[in-house]
């Protein structure tokens, strides 16, 4: 399998990395009822879930990338490359978010955007 493909198995991940932050450690977490819980979180917990939602968006447009430029024959060590750096700026992203840097986070959103379009044009 290459680093690509590994790559999103890595994003399908992250999602979940940023929800175990939401949740870690809390008094009086509900899984009963996990996301009216989170939905009344503040602080890093709302941000981690945030965090959550949005890796859960970016991640079919990532998937659906590297799965066309290994379909249209894409140089892969490009591919992979571009794939590592979107997996880095999306793991920036969550720490960021969490840490409320938000012209840093945008940064890090924009570059993960940018080598997916990239991927496209491959």
């Amino acid at each position: 399998m290459t680093t690509a493909l590994w790559c999103v198995m890595v994003a399908g991940l992250l999602p979940y990395v940023a929800a175990v932050s939401a949740k870690w450690g809390a008094k009086g977490y509900d899984n009963r009822n996990p996301r009216a819980w989170l939905a009344a979180q503040t602080g890093f917990r709302a941000r981690g879930n945030a965090a959550q939602a949005n890796s859960f968006e970016t991640f079919p447009f990532f998937a659906a990338a590297v799965l066309t430029a290994t379909w249209k024959h894409a140089p892969q060590g490009t591919l992979d490359t571009l794939a590592l750096v979107f997996i880095a700026a999306r793991l920036l992203y969550l720490v960021a978010y969490l840490a409320d840097w938000s012209t840093f986070r945008s940064a890090c959103w924009f570059v993960a955007f940018a080598v997916t379009v990239g991927m496209f044009t491959l």
